[in-house]
């Protein structure tokens, strides 16, 4: 399959399916992301495409709107590939009981949740609704949310009310949503305002 074969056959994807990851479309044509996105660039310019961080959708998508081109959560999570479902599994492995977590926001660390609420005799500290909404149906684990402004992209808790929240608090393990990992900088994510993450790491 040649480039211009590729580009018109990712064009049917996102056509038939509104939206594509990088990441899966990497997997999908065994190539790499730079040349996908490339690919995705070259698209957008053409009209054919409107490019968001870590995929692309069909033109005008809601997809590609708001700050910083930030994906709202239930996008993230209907796109949610295998390899975060199995991230998702084998963070949950790792949990043992009498843990105490803290979990973050986002598609991959709900999908933790919905693999945490199996187990009993944990304590999860999230600032995420909707990992705290799939939680609280299990009564024999403890749940702790923090407090905060609402950020409705992400349903999320996010500001001083919820970083002064963690303060004080010790956990075992921490799960946090990432968008790379850079040398310099660790774990970094699109969104500069996700200060309450790096709390959460010192917590």
């Amino acid at each position: 399959m040649n480039s211009f074969e590729r580009r018109n056959k990712i064009v049917d994807l996102i056509n038939t399916q509104g939206s594509v990851l990088v990441m899966d479309l990497s997997n999908t044509f065994g190539i790499s992301e730079v040349t996908i996105r490339a690919d995705l660039r070259l698209l957008e310019e053409k009209g054919l495409v409107t490019r968001f961080h870590g995929g692309a959708a069909k033109p005008g998508s809601h997809l590609a709107e708001g700050d910083n081109q930030e994906v709202i959560l239930e996008d993230r999570y209907q796109l949610a590939s295998d390899p975060k479902k199995r991230i998702a599994q084998a963070a949950a492995a790792m949990v043992e009981e009498g843990m105490t977590i803290i979990l973050d926001s986002g598609s991959t660390t709900l999908l933790i949740a919905e693999a945490l609420a199996r187990k009993s005799n944990i304590t999860v500290i999230t600032n995420s609704l909707p990992a705290a909404f799939t939680l609280s149906e299990n009564k024999d684990l403890t749940l702790v949310v923090c407090g905060g402004t609402v950020r409705h992209k992400t349903h999320s808790m996010h500001g001083t009310i919820a970083e002064r929240s963690l303060h004080g608090i010790s956990a075992d393990l921490m799960f946090v949503g990432a968008d790379g990992i850079d040398a310099t900088n660790g774990i970094t994510t699109f969104n500069e305002g996700y200060s309450i993450s790096g709390v959460m790491a010192a917590a």
